[in-house]
């Protein structure tokens, strides 16, 4: 699966060990500390720390999807991805004696924009634990769910467990996907590697290897890591996806053809599908085009800040500004952080300003 031949000198590349992921420094250790200071019952002890880390990060601003940092790093710069916090708390939480266990939380396929890219969303979550209390024998003991982007979770998701070289896994996959978005493909190459050594298991990240094969012109591999996701997971739709677009880069139409179809047909019903290819369409300022699938979306989920955005900007090239505040309004209503709010905030003060300036011209 791995072709370090085609990839001279990757072992150069700097790649942090699972000692450095988890490392806490005195500063870290001693606010872990303090957060639970003279509170002796366990459970108010977590929910103390936790809301700790929300203050500390300055949980308004804290989200930057490109902050892929280890623990020591996410607590001085107090702002990372939910990965990067995530690891984070845990550290915290270990430190301090808690049980901790990682989450990966199953939500709809959906996919936000980096550098001009696409980039598949997956999320997970933490389970904190009381100490276990010598004392008396506890039969059972109940967990605080920690979840740095709530909204995207819901309680029917389904969860699962995940082992903590799972989760470095995780963590090299997300440094192997900024690397690859600058097109720094050697770097990129070792952190995918990396990531399949901690976990070969994981569908999603042998996806990500084979596309920075088919990049790099690799077709036999990128093929043989895809049907080895899809072996893993073969309802992974994303790898599909990949496939296909493998399968129309070497001329294999037929075989893409048939692969697209299907994906269309059991994405029918996805939300993020539509607002996906609403943003395809906009790109390519097919404006009609852009209105259905935003439309679509909304039709299947009126949360989506994102939809209400793409409808008021697509209003706004049409020159329909009126329309254009509606739903700017909306995805301000919407929006799921406070940096969100103040981005719409300040694109419905400047669109006030400017309709104000073409009635008194």
């Amino acid at each position: 699966m791995l072709v370090d031949d085609k990839y001279l000198h990757f072992e150069k590349i700097k790649i942090e060990s699972p000692d450095e992921i988890f490392f806490l420094a005195d500063d870290a250790k001693g606010f872990a500390k303090q957060s639970v200071k003279n509170i002796p019952n366990p459970q108010e002890q977590i929910k103390s720390m936790v809301r700790a880390i929300f203050d500390h990060s300055d949980f308004n601003l804290l989200y930057r999807a490109d902050a892929n940092t280890v623990a020591q790093t996410t607590f001085e710069n107090r702002a990372a991805n939910c990965l990067s916090l995530s690891i984070m708390t845990y550290a915290l939480a270990r430190h301090l004696g808690f049980g901790a266990r990682f989450q990966h939380v199953e939500i709809p396929e959906y996919w936000t924009r980096r550098e001009g890219q696409r980039i598949l969303n997956s999320h997970i979550n933490l389970q904190i634990v009381p100490k276990q209390n010598r004392a008396y024998v506890e039969l059972t003991r109940q967990g605080f769910e920690v979840d740095f982007d709530a909204q995207a979770t819901r309680k029917h998701d389904k969860r699962s467990l995940l082992s903590e070289s799972q989760v470095i896994a995780l963590f090299y996959n997300n440094k192997g996907s900024d690397a690859l978005l600058r097109r720094d493909d050697l770097r990129a190459y070792a952190y995918f590697r990396a990531s399949y050594l901690a976990d070969p298991r994981q569908a999603h990240l042998l996806a990500n290897l084979g596309y920075l094969y088919r990049l790099n012109g690799h077709y036999a591999k990128a093929e043989k890591a895809y049907q080895l996701a899809l072996h893993i997971d073969t309802n992974n739709l994303t790898v599909w996806q990949n496939l296909a677009l493998l399968y129309k880069h070497v001329q294999q139409e037929e075989k893409a053809a048939e692969i697209l179809t299907r994906l269309e047909r059991k994405r029918a019903n996805n939300p993020f599908y539509h607002l996906s290819l609403g943003e395809t369409a906009f790109e390519k300022h097919n404006w009609d085009s852009a209105l259905d699938h935003y439309r679509k979306a909304l039709s299947l989920d009126k949360t989506l800040h994102e939809v209400f955005f793409g409808l008021a900007k697509t209003y706004y090239e049409l020159g329909k500004l009126k329309r254009s505040e509606h739903f700017l309004q909306l995805a301000y209503q919407k929006s799921r952080y406070q940096e969100e709010a103040n981005v719409y905030a300040a694109k419905i003060e400047f669109l006030r300003r400017q309709m104000l300036s073409a009635t008194t011209s």
